[in-house]
């Protein structure tokens, strides 16, 4: 028998301990990489309705992927599906995990352009969100702090200003430029950040300028008037400035663009209000004229962030130019 002297004894532990930790490590790097896989296809089979389908989508057995989402309800403890009629859908604990699966597969999509990216150019990204009510010339206007950033990658997506702020809220965009502030919601931590208040104006064609330019603005209510619809908040203020001033304005058109707004009423199709912010673009694109001004109504422009003290270096530009 060979006699294990002291500072053996002491190797043969900590070699010991060594290995314990090892094997821990590695179940624990087993185990999470099992999550991830069990989480993915539980996304895939919120995303598709149902497990039949999202079975086709990844090419696998339908019972392979049920065996899979079990695993994961079994590692949370919480069921994530529930039968409802001929389908599934999800309880509160598997709403509360696609959220946190739509974060994390989000980032993971944005992974390869990210290491493509760090290693070919230092690219400056700034993914805006733009609120479908906003006037585009408004925009670029607002955007112009930045768009002299060397290297900008600037990506834009034009929406609705309620799924805008859902998208804001899972990071697809660095800020959401609007003309309202986001209504408060326990759900969302959004902060909005006030950037420009603009004076609105009424804007005339060459051809209905002098009839509309006569007795302004009680000739709104003869020549023809174009509105932004609803969708612009603008337009509930225009509509209390027409009771205010007791005008029934002679409204030929309303729309949803902007732009196309502006190009109907450059066209002879009516006058039109815009924000005196763009007035100079305004004139040299459009080749209308100013009419006159809409005393008491005023057109908002906020950013919207995840932050309170915003972070990303360009949106923080944006907000100290405009203060």
């Amino acid at each position: 028998m060979v006699e294990t002297q002291p500072n053996d004894r002491m190797e043969w532990r900590n070699k010991k301990a060594d290995n314990s930790e090892t094997t821990l490590l590695k179940k624990l790097t087993m185990d999470l990489i099992f999550s991830y896989r069990h989480l993915y296809y539980f996304w895939v089979v919120a995303k598709e309705g149902g497990i039949a389908r999202a079975a086709a989508r990844l090419g696998m057995a339908v019972q392979t992927v049920s065996t899979q989402v079990h695993a994961l309800e079994h590692s949370l403890g919480y069921a994530l599906l529930k039968p409802a009629g001929r389908g599934l859908v999800l309880t509160a604990a598997g709403v509360a995990t696609l959220q946190q699966a739509d974060q994390i597969f989000l980032l993971g999509e944005h992974l390869p352009a990210a290491v493509r990216d760090a290693v070919s150019a230092p690219v400056v990204r700034l993914a805006v969100g733009i609120s479908d009510g906003l006037a585009k010339l408004a925009v670029r206007r607002l955007l112009e702090p930045v768009m002299q950033e060397k290297n900008l990658r600037l990506l834009c997506h034009e929406d609705e200003f309620d799924d805008l702020l859902g998208d804001l809220a899972l990071h697809r965009f660095d800020v959401v430029l609007a003309d309202q502030a986001a209504p408060p919601n326990p759900n969302l931590k959004l902060y909005s950040h006030p950037l420009v208040s603009s004076t609105i104006a009424w804007y005339a064609p060459a051809s209905l300028y002098a009839l509309a330019r006569r007795e302004f603005p009680r000739s709104l209510a003869r020549v023809p008037v174009l509105l932004p619809t609803p969708h612009a908040a603008v337009r509930a203020l225009l509509d209390r400035w027409f009771e205010r001033e007791t005008i029934t304005p002679r409204v030929v058109g309303e729309f949803e663009d902007s732009a196309l707004l502006k190009t109907f009423g450059a066209s002879g199709m009516g006058v039109f209000p815009a924000a005196e912010l763009v007035h100079d673009e305004l004139m040299a694109r459009y080749h209308v004229k100013r009419i006159g001004r809409c005393v008491g109504v005023e057109e908002h422009f906020f950013a919207i962030g995840t932050e309170r003290k915003v972070l990303h270096p360009l949106v923080q530009r944006l907000l100290q130019e405009w203060r």
